[in-house]
């Protein structure tokens, strides 16, 4: 299977699992790409790579200020290996400046070099809001109540031309209760205050909607079948894993059966466990192997050919809402006097009376 996958020198290559669709590897991915891809050679490379936190993790991330000059040269590898019509999707957290309540910068300067240095095109940038996430940085948001929770990561979608190929027929969203009564009550084209002018088209019931670039989607495993079987071998789950539903979106947006993905810091490998149900063909790379035998359990059962969806065909669509409140709703209470050096003395059980 891996010499199927690779484009180059894959003779005597050993993978660390193989699959009917996919393989992966305990290898550096940067040497990893260098060595066994040929030039526009792959579909797609969807990942989360190491976050460049101020703080270190057990993953390897590097820190915020040095991150451009380790990511360049995976970008530069990244724009090789992509055929023109595939695509690049990084999904990238933020992080706080050390010591104060202010944001780095830095996934937005990673987006800017991928840009200006090495030539990708900006398609669309994506927002994962994870309605389950703790209220962090907690200093800030729970001690010192001085910011909002930090629940958002944000996604770029980069690729090396204007027009990778692309449908959001794909990944269509279901209609709200009130656009569902819109088609139903019928609506007069009309022209907005704003300048746009509503046709009669946008009456017709298409049977679904086409998707915002915010996706909401909780980060709450707790009890899944590679979570078990980690527990069951005594191995140490990745502890920065994105749900399937994260990569799926974009492999289904994206890709067609049997084009190949990359996954360049697999971790416990969820993009080729997705990749496997979907029937593309897949590669995985890890550097340490620790993960990589958890992994093992997202294949130990197979992908059934019929597990196409997180939902079954009779689950209630309200399951599969997550409503965000209107900021005004508790508006209408006493206003906390502001502290005129904007929190940074820290004193606790600061509690409205």
């Amino acid at each position: 299977m891996s010499q199927q996958l690779l484009a180059r020198n894959a003779s005597m290559l050993e993978a660390y699992n193989t699959t009917k669709y996919g393989a992966m590897f305990l290898d550096d991915a940067l040497e990893f790409m260098a060595e066994y891809f040929t030039e526009s050679s792959v579909d797609l490379i969807v990942t989360s790579p190491p976050f460049g936190l101020v703080r270190k993790k057990k993953y390897g991330n590097v820190d915020a200020d040095e991150y451009l000059k380790w990511f360049k040269p995976f970008g530069l590898e990244f724009k090789r290996i992509l055929k023109p019509s595939g695509s690049l999707v990084i999904d990238i957290g933020g992080a706080w400046i050390p010591g104060q309540p202010t944001r780095s910068l830095y996934h937005y300067e990673l987006a800017i070099m991928l840009s200006k240095k090495i030539g990708f095109y900006l398609a669309q940038e994506f927002f994962w809001w994870n309605p389950a996430k703790l209220p962090t940085p907690a200093e800030w948001v729970t001690v010192r109540r001085i910011r909002a929770k930090d629940a958002v990561d944000c996604i770029w979608w980069f690729s090396p031309t204007p027009w990778p190929k692309a449908s959001n027929r794909r990944v269509l969203a279901p209609y709200s209760n009130s656009m569902r009564g819109l088609l139903k009550k019928g609506y007069r084209p009309k022209l907005r205050p704003s300048g746009h002018d509503i046709s009669a088209k946008f009456s017709v019931d298409n049977g679904a909607a086409i998707p915002a670039n915010l996706i909401a989607v909780p980060n709450t495993e707790s009890n899944s079948y590679y979570l078990r079987y980690c527990r069951k071998h005594g191995l140490p789950p990745h502890p920065a894993r994105f749900p399937a539903a994260i990569p799926e979106f974009f492999i289904r947006m994206l890709t067609d059966p049997g084009d190949l993905v990359l996954g360049p810091f697999a971790g416990s490998c969820v993009t080729g466990e997705v990749c496997e149900r979907l029937r593309r063909r897949w590669i995985c790379v890890e550097v340490v192997e620790e993960y990589l035998k958890g992994a093992l359990g997202r294949f130990e059962k197979g992908a059934h050919p019929k597990q196409e969806s997180l939902f079954s065909a009779d689950t209630s669509r309200e399951q599969g809402w997550y409503k965000v409140f209107h900021p005004a709703l508790l508006w209408n209470g006493r206003e906390e006097p502001l502290l005129s050096d904007g929190g940074k003395t820290r004193i606790l059980n600061r509690v409205k009376k």
